[in-house]
């Protein structure tokens, strides 16, 4: 079962946390047992999965990412002028893949599952991929 999902990002850098969404998908399925992938089809987004408890977390991760990949840079080439969030994307990943048994997902108790947004506002995009087995 292929499910498209949508959402629209209000920051350049944002983490917006599809855990329920998710979640709901994989009951509604029925499935007891298999996977559920989440993929973004976009070069300048990612999925993750990290703590959902601290908020500050989220914060943290988005501070460092800046200081790892400025937004500007003296050898960026690319002319839209959002290389950083291209390698933002390419640290986060395009997707996650997350075991289901018993009708759950398998998410440690302080996971969540995030769509990364790295060159927003934006309206978006997402992917979930239910399998049975």
């Amino acid at each position: 079962m292929l499910h498209t999902l949508e959402l629209t990002t209000s920051k350049r850098d944002e983490m917006r946390e599809i855990t329920r969404d998710v979640i709901s998908l994989v009951h509604q399925s029925g499935v007891k047992d298999g996977i559920a992938v989440i993929y973004s089809p976009h070069t300048t987004a990612g999925i993750a999965i990290n703590e959902n408890a601290d908020p500050d977390v989220k914060h943290d991760v988005l501070l460092r990412l800046d200081e790892v990949y400025p937004w500007t840079h003296p050898k960026y080439r690319h002319a839209e002028g959002n290389t950083a969030s291209h390698l933002k994307a390419i640290t986060a990943g395009s997707s996650q893949t997350v075991i289901i048994h018993e009708g759950e997902l398998m998410l440690g108790r302080w996971q969540g599952i995030y769509f990364c947004e790295f060159d927003g506002p934006r309206h978006r995009q997402y992917l979930v991929k239910i399998i049975e087995g």
